[in-house]
């Protein structure tokens, strides 16, 4: 950014990098670099705060030794095309330029400044502020390129409200009113003279820079201040120097088998429905007519619908329509009526429905809340690995304990993903070998964690290590048939998805 760059790069960027765990038991689940998998072939950086900064200035210049207008101007362009300084070159010679820097909020840097751009100073050499409405010396007040020129006081509050108070970093507007021309961010760290506001900019301004970015992700793990730089973006794993591993291109953690499209959909689905399904299949039925849900609230068997689209009157034991059934209003005995029988068959259908996802729904929340307590795991295992080198083990003897739990973990995140896998997908030949694979791989993960929770003393150590090992081998081996299975089923369009 040349001399320009100083006003942001001299400062504090506004994060500080968490360093590295010195336990190094602490290793995140499903961790590709540890396995060797097609992370090489992913190419990522993680960069620091002041990493991003720099990646962020390198940008601007690039651009600018091509462009060779201001560098506030060209942060502001990039930050407008999501810094993606190809499509921006794009727009900037085989477009209109004058529309170029209209959309982007900005004076075209190659116009001259009308007449009517010029401050208006009075024969006292004072001009007005339009905001305060006092008068002050050239000196004391400022602008922009539009022309639109305040007090320095005002400025200074506009800017802190703006920055404090509604969270705007990159696209703070001009104070006039109307006024749609951006501040750049020189000015702002001009003129605002607080350091805790001056921090805040930058932390906005990294942040707008990060999520505007589409080869920029920040690591969505809690208090992590790394971002991960890619070259393309593609669903594949990352990891991050604090050992957070996640899929770049949703963010969530990383989920192989499943497409990240379905999983947002099924996270959706679950914020929607998980809470309230259970009470809603043990204490409501549907009207038989328009669906709607309906809790019964007294004795009485003869529901009204309180849709206004409908007002359906029915016998809530039968789900019929109560004409038929004359006075008999609490003993319903019209249960083989044709009426009564398509009404049951269409609730039958929605609690069918209803059953299905929350099978899927508890076995996939069964092994996420055991994926936090394999967690605790680590604890209690470096505990045991510690006593054991106290009994004559050397420390490389007693590692097949933390690789039978890394293994655990990873079984449990993937058998988790394959519920939601599983709830999309139609059956056919190919879908019930994927179950297969997965009822082997969860029977051999639930006989692993059994063997790690049990108490492993001197006396046992010998037979337990050598159950530990095999086991965790062939969950190792089961867990890549099944992924091998899904990935070959992507490649040959094996599968098929409901609705």
């Amino acid at each position: 950014m040349d001399s320009d760059d100083e006003s942001f790069g001299e400062h504090d960027s506004g994060n500080v990098s968490s360093g590295d765990d010195d336990f190094a038991m602490d290793v995140d689940i499903n961790n590709p670099r540890d396995r060797g998998q097609e992370t090489d072939e992913y190419p990522y950086d993680v960069l620091t705060t002041d990493e991003i900064v720099q990646h962020m200035v390198d940008c601007i210049k690039d651009v600018n030794t091509v462009v060779e207008i201001p560098a506030t101007v060209t942060r502001i362009l990039l930050n407008h095309f999501k810094w993606d300084k190809e499509k921006l070159m794009e727009r900037f010679y085989d477009g209109d330029q004058d529309k170029l820097f209209k959309d982007a909020h900005v004076i075209n840097p190659f116009r001259k400044p009308s007449l009517a751009l010029k401050p208006k100073i009075k024969k006292s050499r004072t001009e007005d502020c339009e905001i305060c409405y006092s008068t002050f010396p050239p000196s004391m007040m400022t602008g922009l390129e539009c022309g639109h020129r305040f007090c320095t006081q005002c400025w200074q509050e506009y800017l802190t409200t703006k920055i404090v108070e509604e969270g705007l970093g990159q696209s703070i507007a001009c104070a006039a009113h109307g006024c749609d021309i951006l501040v750049d961010d020189v000015t702002v760290m001009r003129l605002v003279q607080d350091a805790r506001v001056k921090l805040k900019y930058q932390h906005l301004i990294t942040n707008s820079f990060v999520e505007c970015n589409r080869l920029l992700r920040w690591c969505p793990s809690a208090d992590c201040t790394y971002a991960i730089k890619v070259q393309y973006v593609d669903p594949r794993p990352v990891v991050c120097k604090c050992n957070h591993v996640f899929c770049f291109e949703c963010g969530e953690n990383w989920h192989d088998p499943v497409q990240c499209r379905l999983l947002k959909k099924w996270i959706k689905k679950c914020d929607d429905d998980s809470e309230t399904s259970n009470w809603i299949a043990a204490n409501t039925k549907e009207c038989p007519k328009c669906n709607v849900t309906i809790e019964k609230d007294g004795g009485c068997n003869h529901m009204v619908c309180k849709n206004q689209n409908c007002k359906h009157d029915f016998c809530w034991v039968c789900l019929g329509s109560w004409e038929p059934h004359g006075s008999s209003w609490y003993n319903c005995n019209r249960y083989d009526e044709d009426e009564a029988r398509a009404a049951r068959d269409a609730q039958e259908r929605l609690r069918s429905t209803l059953a299905r996802y929350l099978h899927y729904y508890n076995r996939y929340i069964n092994h996420m809340q055991s994926l936090k307590f394999e967690h605790k795991l680590y604890a209690a295992v470096k505990e045991k690995m510690e006593e054991m080198q106290q009994h004559n083990m050397s420390w490389i003897e007693v590692q097949f304990l933390k690789k039978a739990v890394d293994i655990l973990c990873q079984c449990r995140q993937t058998l988790m993903c394959t519920y939601v896998f599983a709830y999309y997908l139609k059956k056919n030949n190919q879908s019930q070998i994927f179950e297969e694979n997965q009822k082997d791989l969860e029977s051999a993960t639930e006989t692993l964690s059994e063997y790690l929770e049990r108490d492993i003393t001197s006396e046992n150590l010998a037979d337990i290590k050598q159950k530990v090992q095999d086991k965790y081998r062939y969950c190792e081996k089961r867990r890549k048939a099944l992924l091998d299975h899904v990935h070959e089923g992507y490649e040959k369009d094996w599968w098929e998805y409901t609705n």
